[in-house]
């Protein structure tokens, strides 16, 4: 988890619709075209492969219950926590043709305090070092401790906290992949969505524009 205190005096945070210029290019991704927040959800209504059912109808009524705040319906973030950290389990999945991308991500180490790869609750409590379930949209860009990451916006009484607690998505070296060959788990964050460098600037370039994550733990 990134503190704010750790970006620059000078202000580094980064807008992601007004600062694209000098972006890297497989990170920016411009923002969606303007869309009736009414419209229906993309035709995908079978399960992705890979995703708890369950998972995907809640992810998908989540969408429509924020359809004001994620007004792009294309792409969605859904994180399946009843897996542990050593399974891919951030999937980018396509809702317009039911592709699906997977991702290993770190928990905060509030909700794994004996560190065993597997979350075990949730909180929305400032200090508990513990990853929000619920409904995100992703925000602005910014240059923090782990370099170009992302902010990240909760929409649900669960993780309504998200913004003032630094909760964000960035890289860090205890989420990339030798750390399960090495320690059969991820690293834990302090509640941020950690990924491996390359996993980051995927999530960030598919959900740039204010697309939502879901996160929650369904088993």
């Amino acid at each position: 988890m990134l503190r704010w205190g750790a970006v620059g005096a000078a202000g580094a945070m980064l807008s992601s619709a007004a600062s694209s210029v000098g972006l890297p290019s497989i990170v920016y991704a411009p923002p969606p075209v303007p869309r009736d927040p009414l419209a229906p959800l993309a035709p995908q209504q079978v399960t992705p492969p890979g995703i708890d059912p369950t998972l995907f109808q809640k992810a998908k009524a989540a969408l429509d219950s924020h359809r004001y705040q994620a007004r792009a319906r294309d792409v969605i973030g859904i994180v399946d926590f009843s897996k542990p950290s050593s399974d891919p389990r951030f999937h980018l999945v396509d809702l317009m043709n039911g592709t699906v991308e997977s991702h290993l991500v770190a928990h905060g180490r509030g909700s794994d305090p004996d560190h065993s790869g597997f979350l075990e609750r949730f909180s929305n409590d400032f200090g508990s070092y513990a990853t929000s379930s619920g409904a995100y949209t992703t925000g602005d860009y910014y240059e923090g401790k782990y370099g170009l990451s992302m902010k990240v916006n909760g929409l649900d009484w669960t993780n309504n906290n998200a913004e003032a607690r630094a909760i964000v998505i960035h890289n860090a070296w205890y989420a990339e992949p030798q750390m399960i060959s090495q320690h059969g788990k991820l690293g834990r964050s302090e509640g941020c969505f950690a990924f491996s460098r390359a996993s980051q600037w995927d999530v960030m370039r598919r959900l740039a524009g204010g697309r939502m994550i879901y996160a929650d733990k369904v088993a």
